[in-house]
């Protein structure tokens, strides 16, 4: 009788631990789930009567350590002496132009998704806010699709877009015309939609379900007339990550970060690239910026062979050699 009664209050004290810790994850603030410190920054610094943007990207190194890296226009820098406890962050920065050095320090709090506090060097203070980047949504980016129905097979390409909500919506072409997605919907590696064909009057529903890899899509589309195998390849993923580059011109010598989504659009640096133009193994891109009355337009062309990229990046004062890897993510790709 005793072992009986334990057995059944086995699961029951079971499902009440888990309960509470379900309750205890609930109940902290978004930032706590996602890691509070983890992930991009972009954040604003006043200094004097301008401002600045840059990234401040954070992660953890083999050791378990906290590691950052400033992210701008000029370069990228590697963060020191990194601290993140209680929402309370520092750590101290150090740059090199043209064989000077100048060492700041960092001290402020992370706080309901907000970044802020002061930049101190020998050069004064500098306040510096900030938020979260939004990342791009998995399902984002488009496939080459290929339907078997019987012993017939159909093409297309299925693209995929985000609002700044993360509210997901899409478009299927094909040699037929383009049709629209509706309901689409992704959760878990699921993706779910709805296409919606419409000609000469009449109306077409064909409901999807399928996994989403990393470059791959598998699923089944299903209507009236019955179901087909649907599978996509993603188009752009030989170009899609991060790619720490090393760049060398006349001038000097630097570092920076390219991160590509999975809609080809980009950051190079601190700077928004709308789209990747990707041809075969050619990758290219072009950016213009502003400062004051001027314009300064940048380019860059080159190409990705075993897994590297190089090329060159040109302005206005000359022509830099690139060259890239892509950050490992061992064991995870990118989302």
């Amino acid at each position: 009788m005793r072992h009986r009664t334990f057995r059944k209050a086995v699961p029951y004290c079971s499902l009440m631990l888990l309960i509470l810790l379900s309750a205890q994850v609930m109940g902290q603030p978004p930032e706590s789930r996602r890691g509070g410190l983890y992930g991009d920054w972009r954040i604003k610094m006043q200094f004097g009567e301008r401002e600045f943007e840059s990234i401040l990207a954070f992660s953890r190194n083999q050791e378990g350590q906290y590691t950052g890296q400033w992210i701008s226009f000029w370069g990228l820098n590697e963060l020191q002496d990194v601290k993140f406890e209680d929402n309370k962050l520092s750590f101290t920065q150090v740059m090199r132009f043209g064989g000077q050095e100048n060492t700041s320090k960092f001290t402020g709090t992370i706080e309901q998704g907000e970044l802020s506090g002061l930049l101190v060097s020998d050069r004064g203070e500098s306040q510096i806010t900030g938020v979260r980047a939004p990342r791009t949504p998995r399902a984002v980016g488009s496939w080459n699709m290929t339907i078997k129905a019987d012993e017939r097979e159909f093409s297309g390409i299925l693209a995929i877009t985000a609002d700044k909500e993360g509210n997901l919506s899409g478009m299927w072409t094909s040699e037929r015309g383009e049709s629209k997605l509706a309901n689409v919907k992704y959760e878990d590696r699921k993706l779910t939609f709805m296409r919606v064909i419409e000609r000469d009057g009449n109306r077409r529903e064909m409901a999807f379900e399928g996994t989403l890899g990393y470059t791959s899509l598998e699923g089944v589309l299903k209507s009236e007339r019955g179901e087909a195998a649907a599978t996509g390849t993603r188009i752009g993923a030989s170009v899609m990550g991060t790619w720490n580059l090393d760049i060398e011109s006349e001038q000097r010598s630097y570092k920076q970060r390219l991160r590509i989504n999975p809609d080809l659009s980009a950051l190079y640096g601190s700077t928004v690239i709308k789209k990747i133009n990707l041809d075969g193994d050619k990758v290219s891109f072009k950016y213009t910026l502003q400062f004051g009355d001027q314009e300064f337009e940048t380019s860059f062309e080159g190409k990705i062979a075993e897994s590297k990229l190089t090329g060159e990046l040109k302005t206005s004062r000359g022509t830099s050699k690139v060259t890239g890897t892509r950050r490992s993510f061992r064991g995870r790709r990118p989302t």
